[in-house]
């Protein structure tokens, strides 16, 4: 196993189980025998989901994939019918059970879940490990399943794990492991000036972000919500009147949504920045195709307290600026690749250290642009929650599926037990944007805008 992707094994948890967690909801029903079909001619192809993770050596143990002698299709394929009135809130209740349900360590980490009866049609419910791969890798996985892909080639025999990423000698080794559990260490790199060095000594010593009520004792239970759609043509109209990215435009509505939620909980969020650790793909062209993790971190900060949306969504967008220009990400791929191999303890020791200087995960990932289907049934929507690690109790993921926006949003029950109270006022934040974005044209040119991509 990779090195980066023992990483993210070793980060499971009780309290954060490192799933991410698919859903797909259809225009009509799909029939199990089908559906067994289906992934039994599109998804098997790929090694991977045939292999389980064993433990090999004695001395010096390594993780290690192995076909799995005893797979059984019926073990990661279940059907379950959805309690009347098999609305939203019984499937909202579906998903935050089974999202809080580890899967068996001891079988190939995934499992498909046929959900019937929900809108007089089906959903399915996808949960793989995220030491099989990052949401771009899993992305293919999903798509591998529609008709419209399904004539795609498996992937290379080993997988991208074989090649690996970092090739260190033990000397190496050693000193990059020195980074994480002696911080004086990263004291003098800071002073050398070296960039690497620096982007790393400026993660890793920066200060927990502040105690709100997003921290706290973790416990099992999830749950999760998702907001209506929005229309991604609306997104960009927003972005190309403020000359802001669409990442920009849906991080500074999720800012204001979660300064609303601290403020109603009794936080002061006047001059409050709370950090959001930011995936960021870092596959080459020619790999988007290949399993295992390939993406670094970065920390946005976001404004709590701003209650204007435009100054926020400004703010939003210089700090992603200067986050684009900084090799932070790069360096926290690095990090994990180089603490996979390390011990357990050492692990742990960076997940706690990095989990504290954030309060939430977020993550966008692009889907595809058109309508989908899988034998013959139309995928009305598609989205998806990604996993939290250490202590972070909300993880909230932005997906677009055939030309709409959805925000998805899982959290500790005991923290945040009421989700889709952010999931509304996200919704409400980007109303406020778009209208400020369809002002007549005299009124929109005195807009502080910069000539920024979008992206």
């Amino acid at each position: 196993m990779a090195p980066v992707d023992v990483a993210w094994l070793r980060m499971e948890h009780p309290t954060n189980l490192m799933m991410v967690t698919a859903l797909l909801q259809f225009e009509g029903s799909l029939d199990l025998e089908q559906l067994n079909h289906l992934i039994d001619d599109r998804l098997l192809r790929l090694r991977r989901f045939r292999e389980r993770v064993i433990e090999t050596g004695t001395i010096r143990k390594r993780l290690c994939w192995q076909i799995d002698p005893h797979f059984e299709l019926t073990s990661h394929v279940r059907r379950i019918a959805l309690p009347q009135p098999s609305d939203y809130e019984a499937l909202r209740e579906q998903v935050s059970q089974l999202m809080s349900t580890p899967l068996d360590p001891t079988k190939p980490l995934w499992q498909i879940h046929l959900i019937e009866g929900y809108r007089g049609g089906c959903a399915l419910l996808v949960r793989i490990h995220h030491c099989i791969g990052d949401g771009m890798a899993l992305m293919q996985v999903l798509l591998r399943l529609a008709d419209e892909y399904s004539s795609r080639s498996a992937e290379p025999e080993g997988g991208a794990g074989r090649r690996g990423l970092l090739g260190m000698t033990g000397a190496r080794l050693r000193q990059e492991l020195d980074w994480l559990v002696h911080p004086a260490w990263l004291v003098e790199l800071a002073r050398d000036g070296a960039g690497g060095a620096l982007a790393a000594a400026r993660l890793l010593l920066r200060a927990s972000d502040p105690r709100t009520c997003l921290k706290g004792q973790l416990g099992v239970s999830k749950e999760v919500a998702w907001s209506e759609s929005l229309a991604l043509s609306e997104i960009k109209m927003v972005g190309q009147a403020t000359g802001s990215t669409v990442n920009d435009v849906l991080l500074a509505a999720l800012s204001g949504a979660l300064g609303r939620y601290l403020k109603e909980r009794g936080d002061v969020v006047s001059e409050l920045d709370i950090h959001a650790a930011v995936p960021v793909n870092l596959r080459r062209a020619d790999d988007i195709l290949t399993l295992g993790n390939r993406f670094g971190l970065v920390f946005v900060p976001l404004p709590m307290g701003m209650s204007d949306p435009l100054d926020r969504l400004f703010t939003v967008r210089r700090r992603m600026q200067r986050l684009k220009e900084s090799p932070e990400a790069g360096i926290v791929l690095r990090i994990l690749g180089t603490v996979g191999r390390a011990s357990a303890q050492s692990q742990r020791r960076l997940v706690e250290l990095v989990a504290g200087k954030t309060s939430a995960v977020i993550t966008n990932v692009p889907g595809p642009s058109d309508t989908l289907s899988l034998g013959g049934v139309p995928v009305r929507s598609m989205m998806f929650w990604v996993p939290m690690s250490g202590r972070v109790a909300v993880g909230i993921s932005i997906f677009s599926y055939a030309g709409r926006v959805r925000l998805g949003i899982a959290s500790d029950a005991g923290l945040m037990p009421d989700p889709e109270t952010v999931a509304n006022a996200f919704q409400e934040e980007f109303a406020a944007l778009l209208e400020l974005a369809r002002r007549p044209l005299t009124d929109a040119s005195s807009l502080p805008v910069e000539p920024v991509p979008l992206a």
